[in-house]
């Protein structure tokens, strides 16, 4: 473990909201998704994953606007996915500011698409995104179209084939964990990261900060994204008063809220920045907070 570990907050994205759920299912609106990648950025994120969750079901990508208000105001890389169908897709997303694509359903109907994109635009922009279900004899199967469509494909070979075919980054996200604060999965973890030769970012099931050091220290995963454990962290600290709570659906959120205010049910909520605190304290390699991360702050004036 010589490599800098990324932690990458996750933002799933519809419409123009910042949207969450369990196993992919049971949205809620939780805010604008610039307000909370603003808020990652100054606590030190080292990379954001923004997924638009309808992009396949509807057959477009809704992200090009989001990414270019986002992009104009910080300075990490910016991973976006859904809809993502052809080289002039990818082409229009890093033009707008991302620096990586993120693609799953395009590239099962078609895999030679991982291929092209790579010989076009270099390995390091193209992650494959794999949706894991475990299956009844313990076996994993991928799914598309945000967990809702099966594959018949085994998550394993299917990672391989993409490795070969050019993809620089295997993202993995556990169905059965995901939403869920049980913790990562790490059998599935530990199995990709083995099996291929690239990157493994591990995405689904954070619910403390333990959980996250698991998933580096007994899945060997090369990063990390979560979603609940950081935005409930910012809608439950009020980081940017007001902005949360404009189109929020948050009732949920509060009569989860446990009695002592540290957790949401069965998630603990924390930032990146006591994230990467806690890891180094751990002994990790976790890349240190930098606040050079932030061109200005959005506003009405500069968010166009």
């Amino acid at each position: 473990m010589c490599k800098n570990i990324r932690i990458i907050p996750r933002l799933d994205i519809k419409g123009e909201n910042l949207v969450k759920g369990i196993h992919l299912e049971g949205l809620r609106v939780l805010g604008k998704p610039e307000d909370f990648a603003y808020e990652y950025c100054a606590g030190g994120a080292d990379e954001l994953l923004y997924i638009d969750i309808v992009a396949s079901l509807y057959g477009r990508n809704n992200l090009i606007d989001i990414v270019r208000r986002t992009a104009a105001n910080i300075f990490i890389p910016l991973t976006v996915g859904g809809g993502i169908r052809s080289v002039d897709d990818i082409r229009m997303m890093l033009r707008a500011g991302a620096d990586k694509v993120a693609i799953n359903t395009a590239v099962v109907k078609r895999p030679e698409f991982i291929s092209e994109a790579a010989n076009a635009f270099g390995s390091q922009c193209i992650v494959l995104s794999i949706e894991a279900k475990r299956t009844g004899d313990g076996t994993y199967e991928a799914y598309t179209d945000n967990g809702r469509e099966r594959t018949g494909l085994d998550i394993f070979k299917w990672a391989l084939r993409g490795a070969e075919l050019g993809a620089g980054e295997i993202l993995i996200t556990s169905i059965d964990n995901e939403g869920t604060g049980k913790g990562f999965d790490i059998d599935l973890i530990r199995k990709m990261s083995a099996i291929v030769d690239i990157p493994v970012i591990s995405c689904g099931g954070a619910g403390k900060m333990g959980d996250f050091e698991d998933a580096v220290v007994s899945g060997s995963a090369d990063a990390i994204s979560a979603a609940s454990v950081f935005h409930y962290h910012l809608v439950k600290t009020q980081s940017v008063p007001q902005k949360f709570n404009l189109k929020s659906n948050l009732d949920h959120l509060a009569k989860s809220l446990s009695s002592d205010g540290a957790s949401f049910g069965a998630i603990e909520t924390f930032s990146v920045k006591g994230l990467k605190s806690y890891l180094v304290g751990k002994g990790l390699p976790i890349r240190p907070v930098m606040s050079a991360h932030i061109l200005i702050e959005p506003n009405a004036e500069n968010i166009l």
